[in-house]
């Protein structure tokens, strides 16, 4: 059996990417939300603007 060393830098590395994923996640949850608000946005005035 080959024992593999996990040293202070790697764990480091590790949390680092880990990190940097959540805000990547968090930046393009925050993007589709503001598509979608958006898109209704867009919709709801074409819906009133043909009524009148």
């Amino acid at each position: 059996m080959t024992l593999t060393v996990y040293t202070i830098e790697m764990a480091y590395a590790h949390m680092r990417s880990m990190q940097e994923q959540a805000h990547r996640s968090r930046v393009r949850k925050a993007a589709v939300s503001a598509r979608q608000e958006a898109a209704v946005e867009r919709r709801t005035t074409t819906i009133r603007t043909k009524k009148r």
